[in-house]
Parts: C-alpha cells; structure tokens; sequence
C-alpha cells in the first residue's frame, strides 16, 4: 500500500515548495503548474492511474486537486472505485472513515443541485428570450426571387420592420439584402433574431 502526493498550483511563477514540504512523507508525489481551469493536467492523470487498491492519495487542499465540485465528486468516485482513500491535510478529511465519505455524499448532491439550477436558469432564460420575440438557430436564406421581392417593396417605401417580420430576418440581414444583388447568397448564423425595433429607418 502506497501514499501518494500530489501538489498543483496555478502558474509557472508560483511555488510548489510549501506543498512538497507537507507532502514529504509520500512514497511517490506528482507535482505540476496547471491553471484549475484547465481540462488537461497530465500529472493528475497519472496519479490516478497510477494508485491501486488499498493506496492513499494525499493532497494538502482540495482546490488543489479538482476544478469545480463536480469535478472533485468525478475523482472521489474513481478513487472508491479503485478502492483508493482520499486524504486532504489541511481541511483534515479522510474518506477512509465514516465522515470523510459522508462528506463527500454531500458533496456529490450539491453538484447535482447545481447542475439542474443552472440547466433550469437557462431553460428559463431561453423561455423569456422567446417571448420578447428572439429567435434561435440558423438564419432564413431567401431564394433569388425573395430577394427580388424586398427590393421591389423597399424600393416602393415598405418600412424595414415589415420587411424584418415578413421575412423573419433580422434588421442588419434585410440591410444586407438590400445592397446585394437578387442572385448574390448572404450567409451568417444568427444567435437572436428581434421581430421587431423600436424605431426604423
């Protein structure tokens, strides 16, 4: 049975040295100057695949092991599926014990919670864009006798409003149908489309 470290900070410029210090009892420590923020910390990876049933991994924080909650939930999960203990020095935690893992329970439902707040803030959030009229997905392309057609009404003195609602177009794609010519394609993504502006031209 091994202890193994593992120590992280957040750029080259910072140190290691205060972490090594309290890791130095470990059989084996992997070190690395990752941003927590980064999906890619080779060092972590290798630690976990590295320990095996029966070793102890070892960190002096949890912030310096995981990116976000569900993350640390992520390697708690894989750790007890490896039969590995999880032991965090200076917030005291070891999920060899009955309250180290009652902890992280706690942990892994908070994550949950999180995860269905934020998917239904957006569900919400995309509900009321819809309802002040914005539009998702990819923008109407007219056909070259559409195009003709919007130039022929502008060209009579049809508001750009109406053109916008008519058509499904955004104020900025009629505009770009009006200098283009009929068998000229104008393509873009649009993000939100208005049904209508306060004020036109």
């Amino acid at each position: 049975m091994a202890v193994v470290g593992y120590a992280r900070v957040s750029s080259v410029g910072q140190s290691l040295e205060v972490q090594l210090g309290k890791l130095g009892y470990c059989d084996k420590l992997y070190r690395e100057k990752q941003s927590a923020t980064q999906h890619k910390r080779p060092q972590l990876q290798a630690c976990l695949e590295y320990v095996r049933e029966g070793d102890t991994l070892v960190v002096t924080r949890l912030d310096r092991l995981a990116r976000s909650t569900l993350h640390l939930c992520q390697i708690a999960a894989e750790l007890e599926r490896k039969q590995v203990s999880l032991q965090v020095l200076d917030q005291n935690i070891h999920t060899g014990d009955a309250t180290g893992r009652l902890l992280f329970n706690m942990l892994g439902a908070i994550a949950q919670f999180e995860t269905e707040i934020r998917a239904e803030r957006q569900m919400d959030g995309i509900q009321k864009a819809k309802e002040q009229g914005t539009r998702f997905g990819r923008r109407k392309r007219l056909t070259k006798q559409q195009i003709a057609e919007l130039q022929e009404r502008r060209g009579q003195g049809e508001l750009i409003k109406i053109l916008m609602k008519d058509y499904g177009l955004s104020k900025a794609s009629v505009y770009r149908y009006l200098t283009h010519a009929p068998d000229t394609e104008v393509r873009e993504l649009e993000l939100s489309v208005p049904n209508r502006l306060p004020g036109d031209r």
